[in-house]
């Protein structure tokens, strides 16, 4: 696994995947390989969760290769993450709430065995153990292992899935407020009460071919359950007249200026901006820090060659500019949780338009958004 941290490469990711994975792809998305034969899926969810790339141009490209009918279930795959955002930004109590807990569950269980055994992969369960190696190394797994990961840990290994959740946005490239946690939501059981997912040795065994052994795993266990319901709270995304010679804000997870739908503002500067973890709820590792701030850097130079003012901005300078601001929405997650708790006097956010348009649809499951992902296509391809 090499995610090189540019938008070149992202770029030349994608092709590779459409000339060679994409027709294929249904039929083989669910099989997890190895780190090393990961041709049956994009690998694309790096750079689209930092923006570098985003899901309509990915879209575009699939469909100039195959029509809707047989490329139907890479899209509905990639517009996930889109609708993961919506349901939470519609739903902002849930990650607040995820934090909480998280903050009273980590001294309890700091010292506790599993737990323990869990991080450092020395569990005896041999393709758990493997996973977390591999996590740690190469800071990706795929989807139906993180489901199977996720499974073993709330189930097997009896941990909170709060724990688990941290565990992968320390770790995952491609950690992201909204899908990391609805995701381990739902394996417990709480996100669509009453439902989990309990991984099972035959089905690791299958998509696996037959790599791992000692698969002892408990799946009898009942779904979590939560007394926490959460109610819809009505947004407001709109985006504001805008004018010219305005100062832009991007975060990292924003970070491709020339493909959003605001290339034609002529801005006064823009700023890209670092976020360290001395603010950040959930420490991040090493290797995510460096990606993100090699793709922060990738975006400077992107934006120097257009001959765009831009510099590289730690968050913590945000609160001495005095000057108006717009910015890019970061949805919910670490970057607008700092946002909230610092004093910027004039700001308004600017919302992309696929997510304006998009997340009125998150107000149910996703089954009813995948109805109207037709819509949303011919909106914006």
């Amino acid at each position: 696994m090499n995610f090189i941290p540019t938008r070149a490469s992202a770029l030349d990711k994608l092709d590779q995947f459409i000339e060679n994975g994409l027709k294929n792809y249904s039929k083989a998305r669910n099989f997890d390989y190895g780190p090393d034969k990961r041709d049956n899926t994009s690998c694309l969810s790096p750079y689209i969760s930092h923006g570098v790339i985003n899901e309509i141009e990915v879209i575009k490209k699939s469909l100039n290769k195959y029509s809707f009918s047989k490329n139907e279930k890479f899209i509905q795959e990639v517009l996930w993450r889109t609708y993961w955002k919506g349901w939470l930004e519609l739903r902002p109590n849930v990650w607040t709430d995820f934090l909480v807990e998280l903050d009273a569950i980590k001294n309890k269980y700091k010292d506790n065995d599993n737990y323990i055994k869990a991080i450092s992969g020395k569990t005896d369960i041999e393709c758990f153990d493997a996973w977390v190696q591999e996590l740690k190394e190469s800071n990706y797994l795929h989807n139906h292992t993180r489901m199977w990961f996720a499974s073993i840990w709330i189930f097997t290994l009896d941990l909170p899935w709060q724990l688990g959740a941290e565990f992968f946005l320390e770790h995952l490239m491609d950690g992201d407020p909204a899908s990391n946690t609805l995701g381990w939501r739902w394996v417990a059981g709480i996100q669509t009460q009453g439902k989990h997912y309990l991984a099972s040795e035959w089905n690791i065994k299958k998509f696996t071919n037959n790599r791992f052994n000692q698969i002892k795993l408990n799946e009898n266990a009942p779904p979590k359950i939560s007394e926490k319901t959460y109610t819809i709270i009505k947004q407001n995304f709109t985006n504001p007249v805008i004018n010219d010679q305005k100062t832009l804000v991007i975060f990292d997870n924003n970070l491709s200026f020339e493909s959003s739908d605001f290339t034609d503002v002529k801005f006064k500067k823009v700023l890209l901006i670092q976020q360290n973890n001395e603010n950040r709820n959930i420490e991040l590792s090493e290797n995510i820090v460096k990606f993100k701030d090699l793709l922060i850097n990738d975006q400077k130079t992107r934006l120097e060659e257009k001959n765009i003012d831009c510099e590289i901005l730690d968050i913590n300078e945000l609160e001495k500019t005095n000057e108006d601001l717009l910015i890019l929405y970061p949805s919910i997650g670490e970057a607008l949780d700092y946002l909230n708790k610092i004093n910027i006097k004039n700001y308004k956010f600017l919302y992309r338009n696929l997510d304006m348009f998009s997340w009125q649809f998150c107000n149910k499951g996703f089954f009813n958004f995948k109805n109207h992902i037709p819509k949303i296509i011919s909106k914006f391809v």
